[in-house]
This record gives structure tokens, sequence and C-alpha cells, in this order.
């Protein structure tokens, strides 16, 4: 069989679409028609040649898809990841793939396919970051920076549903609407040389920095005594003044959620822990655009960008 797929010819050249012939399925193993896609920071990453720079060329793209596994009448409707590929060189960017079988996560009734595409990477970050690393109550004060992307704004609706005071800054005054519905008590749009004096006397207790650069000596000066400052990205820069005195004397602790490193186990327990949160309303993940395979370059460059609120996604039937 042949399907179409986005291909990676070359590192930092446009994507192009082509068909490539899949294999047989195997023993164990089935045809999977992929319904929509995640498109995430490290897929451009690795379209640049950042991530996973000695995989073999050309390749497909895409790390993450929701799809249907159609046999015997029966229609099962399935997340897949890289770790669920028969042949794990390629990703999902394609209208087919091969799966294996015991690698595939149902999707709980509840949960649209849309959603269920970008689950596996920002789901399962804001998951985790915000229950099991910071792990947020109802008495914390909440800052999230970068608020109205894809994690971002998952964290601020879980947060919320927590319970927690929450402020989210925001670079883009076009973005508040869209920050304030997800449940922001309060929305900022400012840089880090003047976060402190937008937040005034609001002292948070865990902060969420997907930026880095100035932002995260900022959260370390704003935070308050024995708080948490969970950094999950640098997209505002790799590195940066932090006040480390600020660190010590205040007892903080700073973690990070390396997505890249975690094992195959807990990226599974991961989905499923998220899309049985998103069926129960405990928090949202927000799809702003859906592009058809053929716009898989404007997808990635609408990251680059930044011009995406919460997620987008490829269709990919």
């Amino acid at each position: 069989m042949r399907a179409k797929a986005a291909r990676l010819l070359s590192h930092g050249a446009p994507l192009e679409v082509e068909e490539v012939e899949l294999p047989s399925p195997g023993p164990g193993e089935c045809l999977v028609e992929l319904a929509f896609a995640g498109v995430n920071p490290v897929d451009r990453y690795e379209a640049l040649g950042r991530v996973n720079p000695e995989a073999p060329l050309p390749r497909t793209l895409g790390t993450e898809a929701s799809g249907f596994v159609r046999r015997g009448g029966r229609v099962r409707r399935v997340f897949l990841n890289r770790f669920s590929l028969a042949r794990q060189a390629d990703g999902l960017w394609a209208s087919h793939v091969v799966a294996r079988e015991d690698k595939l996560i149902e999707l709980p009734a509840g949960v649209g396919l849309e959603q269920a595409a970008v689950v596996g990477v920002a789901g399962v970050t804001a998951w985790r970051c915000v229950t099991e690393i910071a792990a947020v109550s109802g008495k914390d004060k909440v800052l999230v920076l970068g608020a109205s992307g894809g994690v971002g704004s998952a964290i601020v609706s879980i947060a919320h549903r927590l319970g927690a005071e929450v402020v989210a800054q925001i670079g883009s005054p076009d973005k508040e609407a869209f920050t304030r519905a997800r449940g922001a008590d309060r929305v900022v749009v400012c840089q880090a040389s003047s976060l402190k004096d937008e937040l005034g006397p609001f002292t948070p207790s865990a902060v969420f920095d997907p930026l880095g650069g100035g932002f995260t000596g900022a959260a370390v000066e704003l935070l308050s005594p024995r708080g948490r400052l969970v950094i999950f990205g640098t997209s505002a820069g790799p590195s940066g003044e932090v006040p480390l005195q600020g660190i010590y004397r205040k007892a903080l602790r700073v973690l990070g959620y390396g997505g890249l490193i975690e094992s195959e186990g807990r990226i599974a327990a991961g989905v499923s822990d998220s899309l049985q949160a998103l069926r129960e309303g405990r928090f949202e993940l927000v799809v702003d655009r859906v592009l058809p395979l053929a716009a898989a370059n404007t997808a990635l460059e609408n990251i680059a960008e930044r011009r995406v609120q919460g997620k987008q996604v490829l269709a990919l039937g």
C-alpha cells in the first residue's frame, strides 16, 4: 500500500509531500488510518537538524497523531506516537502508517480526534508539570509565562480547575481574550524587563516557564519563599542571568521537565492520564488551527513566528 507523507529531504529545506510505500503489517502489527497529527516545536527542530540530526534522510516527520484501526467491521479510535510505529525511523505526518497493536492507546469517549492528536506532547507536559512536578493545589498562586501557547494555555486551564489563583503572561495583546478564556484570573502583556512592574504585589508560589532568557531570572526574583519554578522550554533564549542568592535565600525549588528523555512507559502513562483528565473536564487542549498535510511547511512557520494560540494540527485524511 502507498501513503501520502510530508518528507524531510534535507535539513533546513521545505518538506515535500510524497507517496511512500508501506510495508505489509506483520504479526502483532496493524494498518492505522491517520486523522490528525500534532505540530510541535520539536518537529521544527527536527526539520532544522537540531534534533535527531543523525537520523536517515529522507524521512517522514511528525511525533504524534490520532486515527482509526478498522478490522472486522469494528472501528477503534487510537492515539499513537513514534513508539507505536512498527518501523520507528519515520514519523506520523502521513495518511497511513503500520503500527504495533500493543503500543496503540484507545481514546475514551468524549475526547475528539483533534484534541487527541496533541495530547502526547502538550497534554502530557502540561498535566505532569502542574499535577506531578509542581504539585499545584488550590492554595497556590500561579504565574504562567508564555500562557497563550499550546502547553501554557493548558497549564492555565489545569491550575484554574485546581482552584489556584492564576496570572498569565503573554507577549501580544491580541492573545489576551484567548488566554483569559482558559481560566486566567489576570492577564499581563509584557516582556521580561517589565514583568515585575506589571505584576505589582502578586507573589507567585509556582511559576511555569517555557521561555527562558530574561524571564527565568525575573521568575526567581518574583517567587515567594519555598516556591517552585518549573522550566520546560527556552523559546525566548537558552541562557540568561539568574540571581542565585534568590534561589538559596528563599529555598526555591528549580525543576525541569524534558519530554525528550522520558521513557516510553512514562510517556504512555502520561498520555493515558491526560486523556482521562480531558474526558473528565479537568483541563482543556485548544486546537486553534487545522491545516492540510500539504501545508506542513506553513505549520512549521506558524511556530517559528508564534502565530498560534493553543495548538495546531495537520488533517491527514
